[in-house]
């Protein structure tokens, strides 16, 4: 009786983790990396960010910081 009873637990381990194994693998397939149409819209929002941030830099306000930042830092005296 004995035997049979470890049998059933046996059957019932592997046939619970071969079922876990095909979910898994199933789910994790699923989000392994990005479709073209999120890397499209990645792209494009990179580039949007890109140019706000050219943009910016090249304001004459903060053009004129970016000068002044360097000027003090190469006039310092050591």
């Amino acid at each position: 009786m004995r035997k049979g009873v470890q049998w059933v637990r046996n059957a019932v381990v592997r046939v619970r983790s071969t079922a876990c194994r095909a979910w898994t693998d199933r789910v994790g397939r699923a989000d392994r990396g990005m479709t073209t149409s999120e890397y499209a819209v990645g792209t494009i929002a990179a580039c949007a960010f890109a140019a706000v941030l050219y943009k910016v830099v090249t304001s004459a306000p903060v053009m004129a910081q970016l000068q002044s930042l360097l000027k003090d830092a190469l006039d310092a005296k050591f």
